[in-house]
């Protein structure tokens, strides 16, 4: 049991908290001359996915340095908006609108559950790999 103010918790209770989802990572195709008719096309459904409650972030870009690979990355207010928005047609329409291109095997598209976010610079300025808020 956990005692958290004046309530016992039983060991099996797990804390619900919204966290938020990151989406990362690419997609390569067979004509990279395709890429950039493909992302301007894809506008409509970039655009009705940033229009979903807890779209926080959408966006696909052309890799500067990789030919044919597109970059995807998307942020989630939570892992139930994320749900929904699989659900939803504008991700069915974009698979689709995919589906028209040759892709290459081998898509790598990760997610990941935020726990805790804060800036790069610290208050005076200075990049910083640790998270120096995480400790007061």
């Amino acid at each position: 049991m956990h005692n958290v103010g004046d309530i016992l918790w039983p060991e099996s209770f797990r804390w619900r908290v919204a966290m938020t989802v990151i989406i990362s990572g690419y997609l390569d195709f067979e004509n990279p001359e395709d890429v950039p008719k493909l992302i301007a096309s894809a506008r409509p459904h970039i655009e009705g996915a940033l229009s979903e409650e807890g779209c926080i972030a959408y966006s696909w870009t052309e890799d500067h340095l990789t030919r044919g690979r597109i970059w995807v990355y998307e942020e989630w207010s939570s892992s139930e908006t994320l749900s929904a928005h699989l659900k939803s047609h504008w991700y069915t329409d974009m698979a689709g609108h995919l589906a028209s291109y040759s892709m290459k095997p081998g898509a790598v598209v990760k997610k990941y559950r935020v726990d805790l976010e804060e800036p790069v610079y610290d208050e005076d300025g200075n990049p910083r790999g640790d998270f120096f808020t995480a400790d007061g």
